[in-house]
């Protein structure tokens, strides 16, 4: 029995192998999963907003990280023609769909910094949390 049951949790295992690599390459990197955070503010955000937000990221990071956010259909950029050019960001129902998912994550996370009481880069938001 112990046999069997070994047997499909490595099944199991191997069948989130793929749907794992799949969301790793959408949300690899430091910057997206904060950025889709930011954006899940139902207000469109302009791409200077979204840099004063996250700190210090390089102007070349987070332009790549909205492009590759953009091209796998978690952000739309909308481009107005005026002078000068007002770009504006904002999640697609695609990318909505994963804030319940990032919620619950960020609560693993709460439970887990509970248990870490050396580590001294907590914000200050995240330790009134704990």
């Amino acid at each position: 029995m112990c046999a069997k049951k070994q047997q499909e949790t490595m099944q199991s295992t191997e069948e989130l192998l793929c749907p794992i690599r799949h969301l790793m390459n959408i949300f690899n990197g430091k910057w997206k999963l904060p950025i889709v955070c930011i954006l899940s503010s139902e207000t469109p955000l302009r791409y200077s907003t979204i840099k004063r937000k996250l700190g210090d990221i390089t102007n070349v990071m987070l332009a790549q990280s909205l492009k590759e956010l953009e091209a796998a259909g978690i952000i739309h950029r909308e481009q107005y023609n005026e002078v000068p050019p007002r770009v504006e960001y904002t999640l697609t129902e695609k990318g909505k769909s994963v804030l319940p998912i990032l919620v619950q994550l960020a609560g693993w996370a709460i439970e887990d910094m509970q248990n870490v009481t050396s580590c001294g880069v907590l914000c200050t938001k995240c330790q009134a949390m704990i």
